[in-house]
């Protein structure tokens, strides 16, 4: 019988909204004053929801599941389904308001960039103090340390405090220690996403490897489903605090795609849609609602144009802005983009422009559309400042009797090829 490292029993988690804690003293000092005043909250995020004090949200609703020993589970779903609430539970940073989570082992997560981290303590300083909250020996610690530091790729910068990393050489270090450190369960909350390619490729390979050589157990949360693919044998859909699907990982993606992409309307909020955050983004702006004009359905035909009507608000004018609109598949890879360079200002307040979106070159299928919004700065540099990942979702219909596979020959169809010389028979 194979070993039970984890197992969740009926976990809920409740919230309470709109209540001091959540903001620093000036801030909520600035809420009480415009409240009074009858004016709008000056720390609301554009587009978030107001709350009034005692409000409550149930972030998890009676979540159940178990996971065996060398098991390589993917936790996935839209932002605010509840995935980074279930971790923080796991990893005992925060307590369930109701049900059981029993651990089999020493835990060692990455929740976020520098978790576990002492910004003053050097980076070596803090393999060791890692090291001695799973209960390792300073002994156990110096047999690892040297491998640690060889795969972290900071070795230059390890005498350093930390605060003076990057994000990136944070995650490198973070990763590496949660990697060569004793512990049986490692949790990971997509942040290898601030790490560069080459480094995310090596850290899949090794939670890959210690799962198989060392028989540990791997919770993995992440938005891109190649990844997934990659290094998961397993996968817990979430959707609104509930487990909606557990099972095969191409089935679970399949079930994160309908219950997190699939909206058939033509018009649709995008108020709370899941966002792709990056460092780099100002967050200025923010897409708020989209309709498609010309149709009364999401259904196309190969090469019809998309009209889309677009409404988005700003906290700041902007010279030049820009909008890429980016066609992904049934797997998440981005297959065609299309993009409406420097097309004008953007004022405070709302904007709405209509876009004619070519999907010429689309073979049939369904297709889930990225939005991203886009600010050219003073140097020439395109800023993003809000990406929707993904808006809406579109389907294409063959018109031809051709049956063409998106499976096997890809999602765009190039012109047909032209026959320019023939030969036949003995010359």
């Amino acid at each position: 019988m194979e070993e039970l490292m984890l197992k969740v029993d009926n976990v809920s988690k409740m919230y309470k909204l709109g209540q001091i804690g959540g903001t620093t003293l000036r801030e909520e000092l600035q809420r009480r004053s415009a409240k009074r005043r009858g004016k709008e909250d000056p720390t609301r995020i554009i587009g978030a929801q107001s709350y009034e004090d005692g409000e409550t949200f149930l972030a998890l609703d009676g979540v159940s599941f178990e996971v065996k020993k060398g098991e390589r589970v993917g936790i996935i779903g839209h932002n605010g389904a509840g995935k980074s609430t279930l971790l923080k539970l796991i990893s005992r940073v925060t307590a369930p308001t109701s049900g059981t989570i029993g651990l089999n082992g020493r835990v060692a997560s990455m929740l976020e960039v520098g978790t576990g981290f002492h910004g003053e303590l050097t980076g070596r300083e803090n393999i060791y103090m890692n090291g001695a909250i799973l209960g390792m020996t300073k002994k156990e610690i110096d047999s690892k340390i040297e491998d640690i530091i060889e795969f972290s790729e900071v070795r230059q910068f390890i005498d350093t405090p930390v605060k003076r990393y990057s994000s990136g050489m944070y995650v490198k270090l973070a990763f590496s220690v949660a990697a060569h450190l004793d512990s049986e369960i490692m949790i990971m909350d997509e942040v290898l996403a601030v790490g560069d390619m080459a480094f995310q490729k090596k850290c899949l390979d090794k939670m890959s490897d210690v799962s198989k050589s060392e028989g540990r157990t791997i919770l993995y949360v992440s938005h891109n489903m190649n990844t997934i693919r990659q290094l998961c044998d397993r996968v817990i859909v979430l959707d609104h605090g509930h487990v909606v699907f557990d099972g095969d990982v191409e089935e679970g993606i399949g079930v994160y795609l309908q219950t997190v992409l699939d909206d058939e309307g033509v018009e649709k909020s995008l108020v709370n849609s899941p966002r792709y955050y990056e460092s780099s983004q100002d967050n200025s702006a923010k897409f708020i609602y989209m309709s498609l004009l010309n149709k009364q359905t999401n259904q196309f035909s190969q090469g019809e144009s998309l009209c889309i009507r677009l409404l988005w608000t700003s906290v700041k004018s902007v010279d030049l802005i820009s909008i890429r609109f980016v066609f992904r598949n049934a797997w998440n890879t981005a297959v065609a983009s299309s993009v409406c360079l420097d097309f004008g200002r953007m004022e405070i307040g709302e904007n709405t422009h209509t876009f004619e979106v070519p999907t010429t070159g689309l073979v049939n299928g369904k297709y889930y559309i990225t939005l991203v919004l886009l600010e050219k700065d003073s140097l020439g540099t395109s800023v993003e400042m809000d990406v929707v990942k993904p808006a809406f979702s579109i389907v294409v219909e063959s018109n031809t009797t051709f049956n063409w596979s998106p499976t096997e020959w890809g999602s765009i169809r190039l012109p047909d090829a032209t026959l320019i010389e023939e030969s036949k028979g003995n010359n």
